[in-house]
Formats: structure tokens, C-alpha cells, sequence
């Protein structure tokens, strides 16, 4: 079936430039650069060597853009199908359960190829401030109560009034753990840290970077794109910082439940086994003093953040007494203000309200009772971590 005007208009717009070539990155895609964020050395006490990724300066403002751009590529692939005429009709919606900054990264760049809108699921209890600014921007909005239950993608599709589309939250088509953050966790890889400091929310960071770095250390015949030290490594140490506080400010970590998330204790253990990473590699719960301290730290240093973004600092002040003074550290922040010409039109209350609207996404928060301390995986994960902890 032959594409319409507006779509092979559309085709044409969406330019990848390449899938991992890094003389030709593919992000972001007004000005692609490999590495596409800035990485740099900030001052650490104990320590001399701690690096922090700043994802920041992402259009809006948080790694979730990288996905996002993964969403538009998608849309391409679709394109080119329906122009072979394997599949016929419009385009089809996605949905997501989101509450923020996945919702924006997404329609932002919908609204920029003038794709299907999203259809966005959140918590009947989200702020109306921020309901509005996703109403605003373009998403189609749906609203129920998500503490309540895990919810299927088929539920989702259900609720959000998209039973033909596709369900962005859950879609393992979708190669969330190995594409979603690809080039982003090459840009962490190739400085071969000692130890690696995640935020986890969803987990889909944590795994691409994981997922990655097996691959990498797990073969000779390397991505054009990786430039890293096989040996170091095998033995770096990659720390998930989460939190089990319902109330903690990091609240985009605290994930009541996560179904769709592929990380478990099993999972990381066959890692560490076949020697994909650091024995110490890990999802650890930070104690709320320990992100206090990090935040006064971040404060002092002047670094663009909000709590959750910063949870791997956190965790390196609570680690800190247990890891040798000469390693080489990554930080890896991952969320930040929103900076699309929107939302800085809506500064007033925006960026009053991160720690409400950057993460706090049900999305983020999707879904988990492996995450839980309650649970029997992370009651024997403090269990054997304590004495690190």
C-alpha cells in the first residue's frame, strides 16, 4: 500500500544516520554527536577520581530522550513496512504509563515528526499542574488508580483506549534492555570505570548498560562504537541505586512494582558467575542520610539534578568506608529539569515542582515486589550486602 503524502513526508524527515557508527551517531538527532552528553570530573570526598555523566543536556532534559528518538525510529520502521504494503491503515498509537518526563520526551519528539499522539496513563492522583502541561504538549491523557494492581499491556492498551497500538511500558519487541540506551551506555563503557553508580527506576538503564557490557567483554569482534578496556571491565562494578522508602525524595526510584523489568537476583548472580561484571554488581536500597548527604554535595558542586537523579552519588556516600581510594568512578545522573521551549515557558511552577514531575512517573515507578525489602529476593540481598551496606 502506497504511503500518503504526509507520510512520505513524514519518511523522509526521520534521518538515522546510522545504527552504530561512531562518526555517525544517530543522536540527537538535530545535532548528533557521539558522546552525545558530557561526562567530567567532579570533586568527591575520599576519593580522586569520580566522573559524572550529565544527561541533562538532553533536549528535555533527561535520558529518557534517548528513548524517545528509539520511538520516532520506530515509527520509521512502520513507514517503510506499509510502504512494501506489508501493513495497511494509519499508523498506530503507543501508550505508556507515565506521570512526566517520559510522556514529554516522547510527544515532544511525536510532536516534531508529526507522529500519532501518545497515549499517556497516570495515577489518578498526579498533580493537576502537571496533568495540564501533558494535556498541553499533546498526550492524550487516561487516569485510573495504578497502586491498586500490576496492570498486562493488554490492560494498558485497554485503559488508554488503544487496543490496536502498542504498549511502550511493557513491549519487549521493543528491545528496551539492549536498544532503548545503547549509545548512551557505550558512552559510559568506554571510560572503563573501576565502579559504575546507576539510578534504578524502571531498570531499563541498569540492564542496557549490563546487557551491554556483556556483550562487549564477552567477545572479539567489538561495535564500531566501543572503545573501552575488556580486562577492567570485567571487574567493574555496577551499582543500581533504588530505594524501598515510599517517601523517600528520591521518589522516582521507589517502584512498587515493576513486571516488566527482567532484573532479579537470579539474573545479576549469572553475571557475576560467568564474569559479565564486578563481583559487587548490584541493586542496592540507599538509606535516606546517605541521599541527604548527596544532595548537599551535588548543591555545593553547582550540578544540575533533582534526588533521584543523584541516588548513585548516594550510594557511593554509603559505600564509600568499602571501596579502595584509588578506584576510578562513574556517576551516572539521569534525571533533570525539563528544558524544551515548553516547559520553559511554564518555569513558574515546573521547575518548583521536580521532585513531583521529573520521575515520578508510575512509569518509574512501574512495578516490582522483587524491589521490595519485603520480598524473599531483597531480604536475602541485605542479608549477604549488609556488611557493604
Amino acid at each position: 500500500m502506497a504511503l500518503t503524502p504526509k507520510e512520505n513526508k513524514i519518511l523522509k524527515s526521520i534521518v538515522v544516520a546510522s545504527e552504530n557508527d561512531p562518526e555517525s551517531p544517530e543522536f540527537p538527532a538535530d545535532n548528533p554527536k557521539f558522546p552525545a552528553t558530557p561526562t567530567f570530573k567532579i570533586k568527591f570526598p575520599g576519593f580522586s577520581d569520580v566522573w559524572y555523566k550529565d544527561e541533562s543536556k538532553n533536549p528535555t532534559g533527561t535520558h529518557k530522550d534517548r528513548m524517545a528518538w528509539e520511538m520516532v525510529v520506530t515509527y520509521r520502521d512502520f513507514l517503510l513496512a506499509k510502504k512494501r504494503g506489508q501493513i495497511k491503515g494509519e499508523l498506530p498509537h503507543m501508550s505508556i504509563i507515565s506521570s512526566g518526563s517520559a510522556a514529554i520526551a516522547i510527544q515532544t519528539q511525536l510532536n516534531k515528526y508529526r507522529l500519532p499522539k501518545l497515549r499517556v496513563l497516570t495515577d489518578v492522583n498526579i498533580d493537576k499542574k502537571i496533568l495540564v502541561g501533558m494535556k498541553k504538549i499533546g498526550c492524550e491523557v487516561f487516569q485510573t488508580n495504578l497502586s491498586k494492581k500490576q496492570l498486562s499491556w493488554r490492560e494498558i492498551l485497554i485503559l488508554t483506549h488503544n487496543i490496536e497500538g502498542i504498549d511502550i511500558t511493557s513491549a519487549d519487541a521493543l528491545d528496551p534492555t539492549t536498544r532503548f540506551y545503547d549509545w548512551l551506555s557505550y558512552e559510559i563503557i568506554n571510560n572503563s570505570p573501576n565502579y559504575c553508580f546507576i539510578p534504578f527506576g524502571t531498570g531499563n538503564l541498569y540492564e542496557n548498560v549490563l546487557n551491554i557490557n556483556k556483550a562487549e567483554v564477552n567477545t572479539k569482534n567489538h561495535d564500531p562504537r566501543f572503545f573501552g578496556d575488556v580486562k577492567k571491565l570485567r571487574y567493574c562494578n555496577f551499582l543500581g541505586a533504588t530505594t524501598n522508602n515510599p517517601k523517600s525524595k528520591a521518589d522516582k526510584l521507589y517502584s512498587p512494582h515493576l513486571p516488566f523489568v527482567h532484573f532479579d537476583e537470579q539474573w545479576i548472580r549469572l553475571y557475576r558467575y560467568a564474569g559479565f561484571c564486578g563481583h559487587l554488581s548490584n541493586v542496592y536500597p540507599i538509606k535516606e542520610k546517605y541521599l541527604d548527604l548527596a544532595i548537599k554535595h551535588a548543591t555545593s558542586l553547582k550540578l544540575t539534578f533533582e534526588p533521584s537523579g543523584i541516588g548513585g552519588m548516594a550510594l557511593l556516600f554509603q559505600m564509600k568506608n568499602k571501596i579502595p581510594q584509588t578506584s576510578y568512578f562513574r556517576l551516572l545522573t539521569s534525571d533533570f529539569l525539563l528544558q524544551t521551549s515548553y516547559f520553559l515557558l511554564q518555569t513558574s511552577y515546573f521547575r518548583l515542582l521536580t521532585s513531583d514531575f521529573l520521575l515520578q512517573t508510575s512509569y518509574f515507578r512501574l512495578l516490582t515486589s522483587d524491589f521490595l525489602l519485603q520480598t524473599l529476593d531483597f531480604r536475602l540481598m541485605e542479608l549477604v550486602h549488609h556488611k557493604v551496606l
